[in-house]
């Protein structure tokens, strides 16, 4: 089933040029024509360098943005232009993740305020109160619970995610959007981040667009991947069409740029801590 259905978006900014006030107007492309489908329990990853388009790509598809041009459907309806009641339903339906935590929190907020603001939002009533929903949301992100009535500068990075994580799942959505949401993490914190984002997925279902340009976790969340370069999609395939049998000449040259571990490195490494084991 697909969920999520972008046709020929594209968006512009207007820019001033150089000269002040009385300078004129010019237009950024910022997306564009892209096209792609996230279906019903996939996650689909978009990569490219900074600057490509992937997260203005992914504020479109949340309706966070308006597109210049081109389609949004969600679940077959046409959302481009909604508003009222159908935006906020759609709203429900598809949350996102962003990469700070903390610049996404409302420091002022206890966790407990922040996890249930969707449901205020929503006016969404939920049985045995909010206290023991955001209690029961904590705990699914792997936070402890009695920490509900803290605020966000009392957590660390990857605690802070989860807090993230956690208020958007509050509204049961059927598409995540996860903006850079580990980038900005430790390698350690990264793995289980995405262990979390994984276990979440196959416990309700949901689909993931994976905004990414680190290419080594791609690999371990995503099923599609979407290539963006200036804008414009260049190649769109399965994990293992685009990491093993790459097309486009700008697909090869990011994954040219993976660090690779050498194998003989990676041996005498492994037998140099055998002999450290042995002599101790």
């Amino acid at each position: 089933m697909t969920l999520l259905k972008l046709r020929e978006v594209t968006k512009e900014f207007v820019t001033r040029g150089q000269g002040g006030l009385l300078a004129p107007k010019a237009a950024f492309t910022a997306v564009d024509q892209v096209s792609f489908d996230v279906s019903l329990g996939e996650t689909l990853a978009i990569v490219g360098e900074s600057g490509s388009g992937k997260s203005t790509t992914a504020r479109i598809a949340a309706r966070l943005l308006d597109p210049t041009q081109g389609t949004v459907e969600f679940e077959g309806q046409d959302i481009t232009r909604a508003a009222g009641k159908d935006l906020a339903r759609f709203r429900s339906d598809v949350q996102v993740v962003f990469q700070d935590p903390f610049s996404s929190l409302n420091p002022r907020y206890t966790v407990e305020r922040i996890v249930t603001a969707p449901l205020r939002y929503q006016g969404i009533a939920v049985p045995g109160g909010r206290r023991a929903f955001a209690r029961e949301l904590m705990e699914r992100v792997g936070l402890n619970p009695d920490h509900s009535q803290r605020y966000p500068a009392q957590f660390s990075g990857g605690q802070a995610q989860r807090i993230g994580i956690a208020r958007a799942l509050a509204v049961n959505p059927k598409l995540v959007i996860c903006d850079e949401a580990v980038s900005a993490l430790d390698v350690s914190i990264q793995a289980q981040v995405i262990k979390l984002l994984l276990r979440l997925q196959r416990e309700s279902g949901f689909s993931y667009i994976f905004i990414a340009h680190d290419l080594a976790v791609v690999r371990q969340i995503a099923q599609r991947v979407a290539v963006m370069n200036k804008g414009r999609i260049v190649e769109l395939g399965t994990r293992d069409e685009i990491f093993d049998h790459p097309r486009d000449d700008y697909t090869k040259t990011l994954l040219a740029a993976v660090p690779q571990i050498n194998p003989e490195w990676d041996r005498r490494r492994r037998q140099h801590e055998q002999e450290r084991k042995a002599s101790v």
